[in-house]
């Protein structure tokens, strides 16, 4: 089926870069893997295993006591920015056993945000996480929604959001109409930085956009290319831009907003989602033109993420009944949100059997 669905040889998302400050614990659960991290005194972001090797305390809910020096606020053992324990209060001896020191995890920082790879520490160099160089090009005005819990598998986000043609129903009035399910999908696929990616491309000319993205982008009626593309099991991408109808190609009178989703699995049943929003400086709102798009797009798209979340925990509360027979229908538009299932299951398969997963078509037509 896939929703239970949890690849582990993958860069996820911790958070962006400004949300590690110096010295300051966190603990997250990532792929069924409690974290501790910490960016140290030399600016570099720490992960480890959260779990003290004495008693298993949880050591975000210790503290540092001296500089890169955590503490278990347990039994005192300290740990230091390499996870090695060099101090044991009740060892006056100053003994400490050779074994008491904590699993690291690989961790990269770019593009503003700060990747941790929970799996096999030996494939993570054969992997990159996916570029995403809007969000730290001043080019851009960025904004995000912070981390949000969703009760639900991540790949369910991710089918969500390569498939646009729920935007009717589920999003009328706002993002999405009914024309928007009849534009054709073209499907790509193919291999990245080691990330197996595939997307969808929609073309669309003369289209009345709906009324939230004619504030974004200022035309009513227009020419628009649309992609939603999955990079990596962490990160979705979606980029849109439109001209006036009749104008395609025009770079005096395009506007556009790219979107990051990103995807985090902390097990098989639950994930924190976060969209980051990259508009080209100075975009203003049709309705305000006073008003930056990328600030109205935070004031009204919450509406649109209530309504993904409300179908996602939906969906999710039907995995708990046994299926007797039932099975899901795919359309034609579903090609790219079945193939990233594939995708995903092929890794996850490749995990259990220590084989490269099946390498992904270049294209699909």
């Amino acid at each position: 089926m896939g929703a239970d669905v949890l690849v582990r040889n993958a860069w996820y998302v911790a958070g962006r870069s400004h949300e590690f400050a110096p010295q300051q614990l966190q603990g997250q659960v990532i792929a069924e893997k409690p974290l501790v991290m910490w960016r140290t005194e030399g600016g570099d972001v720490v992960a480890f295993d959260e779990r003290c090797c004495h008693k298993r305390m949880p050591l975000s809910a210790g503290r540092l006591i001296e500089t890169d020096l955590l503490e278990c606020a347990y039994h005192g053992l300290c740990y230091d920015a390499s996870g090695r324990c060099v101090r044991v209060p009740s060892h006056p001896d100053g003994r400490i056993p050779p074994q008491a020191r904590l699993r690291r995890f690989p961790v990269i920082e770019q593009d503003g945000l700060v990747w941790v790879w929970t799996g096999d520490p030996a494939r993570a160099e054969a992997v990159r996480p996916p570029r995403l160089p809007e969000i730290a090009d001043p080019a851009w005005e960025t904004k995000d929604t912070g981390p949000m819990a969703v009760p639900a598998n991540s790949l369910l986000l991710i089918e969500n959001l390569l498939d646009i043609t729920h935007f009717y129903p589920l999003h009328d009035g706002n993002i999405g109409d009914i024309e928007n399910s009849r534009i054709p999908v073209e499907l790509d696929e193919g291999l990245r930085d080691g990330n197996p990616y595939v997307g969808t491309i929609r073309k669309a000319r003369g289209y009345r956009q709906p009324p939230f993205l004619e504030d974004y982008l200022g035309y009513g009626l227009v020419d628009r290319d649309h992609t939603h593309f999955m990079l990596s099991p962490a990160v979705t991408r979606v980029d849109m831009r439109v001209w006036p109808a009749g104008r395609h190609g025009d770079e005096r009178a395009e506007r556009s907003y790219i979107i990051i989703h990103t995807h985090t699995p902390v097990d098989r049943r639950n994930h924190v989602w976060r969209l980051i929003i990259n508009m080209p400086a100075g975009q203003k709102c049709k309705f305000d033109p006073s008003k930056p798009a990328v600030e109205r797009f935070m004031e009204t798209f919450p509406a649109v993420i209530a309504e993904d979340r409300w179908a996602l925990e939906k969906q999710q509360a039907m995995f708990d009944y046994p299926d007797e027979g039932y099975r899901e229908v795919f359309l034609r538009p579903d090609r790219a949100l079945r193939r990233a299932r594939e995708i995903l299951m092929e890794l996850e398969e490749a995990e259990r059997t220590l084989a490269p997963p099946a390498r992904p078509a270049s294209k699909v037509a």
